[in-house]
């Protein structure tokens, strides 16, 4: 019997091409026809495809503002003219004691709070010279200043350091110091190690590396350029819990496919996205047993944006610090996408440094002279300051690094959360995206069980398992036979002005479809989850037709 199910005007034909590109390109012709069905109804566009968040932390940025105040007092102090020029503070003797004569004058604020308590964390953890301390903070906000470090602000590195410990490692971590540095978000991240790496002969084009899925799409994208061509394993979380639902978590006998010294990276997204989830112990310890025992050499790139959605989270960092290059973007915890704020951490003692210590004569000859305006003795570069020299093509290594008034907001993100001792913060943040995945849960009419290791920034909704859990074999099959796995995609953006991303643009299973749970009113998840439930629902009463 033919199929009666109520028509859209995106041909099967259309979605077939359409779902070669990428999700967030796939995402615009979405919009567009949620706009469309938005002005032909009384329904509202509801676009969760993208993961900026609807939430800002605001006394961070408020300390940011009334530092700035101080700082440009100071700066007029040096010199003033006609009142719209002043001069650059040079001279840092006394400038703690004005600063807290300023302070006293804002006190019972939460802003001069966190500035005064990051003052004195900086002092008493780290002895600080309370004057140049305050120095660094003037010449970071007002940015009066090339980056000197280029690679991070020496002092307020520190603190992004005890930072991305605290969240990334947990506690009692002693695996020594990391060095970080600043960069224009997770994104600027991605390109300069994908580049530097090849800079540096850590990988050549064609070499087999291994990337965990379903991951963000620019691992999956940037590996198939030109210039990489590299040789992709796929690493799936296909694990599975006893209701037949995915768990995402990592089978032994993927991560199996690590213990080939031919695979040179892994790259990384924990918590994964879009699944969301953080790798499990087990996972993490059977990891670090196979660069141990089997693929010592093997580097890990971990991409760990979202792990503090996840109470006492682990970092391949903390398991593997030698081997591993941890990225970490502010832009999600702190509703920050717009600032451009993200680290590369290494450790002090890496493998990275000792694989280009081995290089062939040939090749070092050839790193020497790509360096050799930098120092005298380029080959004693460490690789993270490489990773600087490459953001600039060398040659404007000078002028290399992240703007400073960058940097110090970075750094009041990072003290804010290092003075939360009781995880205010964090809990709050946290409450608020559970509380969106369950109402989108109870919109789907789906129990949804408890899982420590979920993140829950996005919710991951695998048709496909559904379908075969609640249907059988058949209606999964007549699913498959019938329609694209986008085909979900838009009827909801045609029908119901809703806007999600396709899994499968995420190495993720095809028929899966993902939400975020962030950037949209939280009320909205509860309708959100209905009208996706409306529209698979729709599927199962034209099967049923079918058999008739």
């Amino acid at each position: 019997m033919a199929i009666d199910i109520s028509k859209i005007k995106t041909s099967r034909e259309v979605e077939k091409t359409l779902q070669t590109l990428s999700p967030f390109e796939i995402k615009n012709e979405l919009i567009h026809l949620a706009e469309e069905s938005a002005l032909k109804s009384t329904a509202i566009t509801l676009n969760a495809g993208r993961g900026n968040p609807n939430w800002i932390a605001t006394v961070p940025r408020e300390a940011f503002f009334l530092f700035g105040q101080f700082a440009l007092e100071e700066c007029r102090n040096v010199m003033e003219e006609q009142g719209i020029l002043a001069g650059i503070v040079q001279n840092k003797n006394g400038v703690a004691s004005r600063f807290e004569t300023f302070l006293a004058k804002h006190k019972d604020t939460p802003a001069a709070s966190l500035l005064e308590k990051t003052y004195h964390y900086g002092v008493e953890k780290h002895d600080f010279d309370g004057d140049a301390w305050i120095r660094e903070w003037i010449e970071a906000v007002i940015g009066f200043n090339y980056p000197v470090p280029d690679r991070m602000l020496s002092q307020i590195e520190v603190i992004v350091n005890d930072y991305l410990v605290q969240e990334m490692c947990g506690t009692g971590n002693d695996k020594g110091k990391y060095d970080v540095f600043a960069v224009e978000g997770g994104t600027a991240a991605m390109c300069y190690i994908f580049d530097s790496l090849m800079q540096n002969h850590l990988t050549e084009r064609g070499d087999k590396i291994a990337l965990l899925t379903p991951t963000f799409t620019p691992y999956i994208e940037i590996p198939e350029l030109d210039r990489y061509k590299f040789d992709v394993v796929y690493v799936q979380a296909s694990g599975v819990g006893e209701n037949g639902f995915h768990t995402w978590q990592y089978p032994n006998s993927e991560l199996d496919k690590l213990k080939d010294p031919a695979v040179k990276v892994a790259f990384v997204v924990n918590p994964s996205n879009p699944p969301s989830s953080a790798m499990s112990t087990e996972t993490l310890n059977y990891i670090a047993d196979i660069v141990k025992n089997d693929n010592p050499e093997l580097m890990v790139i971990t991409d760990d944006v979202y792990g503090t959605f996840v109470n006492n989270f682990r970092s391949l960092m903390a398991i593997i610090p030698h081997n591993t290059i941890t990225v970490y973007s502010y832009s999600k915890y702190f509703g920050c996408t717009g600032w451009r704020l993200g680290t590369i951490a290494i450790h002090e003692d890496n493998i990275f440094d000792k694989k280009i210590a081995n290089l062939s004569p040939a090749l070092k000859k050839e790193l020497h002279d790509r360096y050799s305006s930098l120092t005298l003795e380029p080959e004693k570069i460490k690789f993270i300051d490489r990773l600087v020299a490459d953001s600039r093509q060398v040659a404007l290594n000078h002028t290399a690094g992240l703007s400073l008034p960058q940097q110090f907001q970075m750094m009041l993100f990072s003290a804010f959360c290092l003075l939360d001792t009781q995880d205010v913060y964090k809990t709050l943040t946290q409450s608020i995206i559970h509380k969106r995945l369950n109402l989108l849960w109870e919109g789907l009419e789906v129990p949804i069980l408890e899982d420590p290791m979920r993140a829950g920034y996005y919710s991951e909704i695998d048709v496909m398992v559904a379908a075969k859990h609640f249907y059988g074999d058949d209606f999964a099959n007549w699913l498959k036979t019938n329609f694209e796995p986008v085909d979900v995609l838009f009827r909801l953006a045609e029908k119901t002005a809703i806007v999600l991303l396709n899994g499968g643009g995420f190495a993720g299973p095809e028929w899966s479809i993902r939400v975020s749970l962030a950037n949209l009113p939280t009320d909205s998840y509860l309708i959100l989850g209905k009208n996706i439930r409306k529209i698979l629902l729709e599927y199962v009463t034209s099967w049923e037709n079918s058999k008739k």
